[in-house]
């Protein structure tokens, strides 16, 4: 299976944009908007793009699948019902630098970009093993 990693960031301009370095031929990808659902729907459609593309061109596309990476504005706004003070609670941050960490004012070190990928995994995995 071949994985397209998107990377989703938001810029200066308050835009949303969708790269990844993987293509289908000589056929890129990529997706902008003023949120992260345009941003990448735009991205998805510039798949759809390209394998029609690849395929007139007499390319085959493989089968894929594709894996999102969120810078920390970006994520916040995709996932908007997590309150950001709470998760920073859950995960161990500081509410203060969490919070700039959600506008793009600051960037978390390495260590602290792991203590928040963690909380979002323990999330993942205390959601799924919910029952209703």
């Amino acid at each position: 299976m071949y994985k397209i990693l998107a990377i989703i960031e938001k810029g200066a301009d308050g835009m949303y944009s969708v790269r990844s370095e993987q293509h289908f031929g000589r056929n890129y990808f990529g997706g902008f908007g003023e949120s992260v659902a345009v941003a990448k729907e735009d991205f998805l459609a510039s798949i759809n793009e390209a394998e029609q593309d690849t395929r007139s061109d007499g390319g085959e596309v493989p089968e894929y699948q594709v894996e999102f990476s969120y810078d920390l504005p970006s994520f916040f706004e995709d996932f908007d019902f997590i309150n950001a003070s709470r998760f920073a609670q859950y995960a161990g941050v500081n509410e203060s630098k969490m919070r700039q960490y959600k506008s793009g004012v600051a960037f978390p070190s390495e260590k602290t970009t792991r203590k928040i990928l963690d909380a979002i995994h323990r999330i993942g995995s205390e959601l799924s093993s919910v029952s209703l």
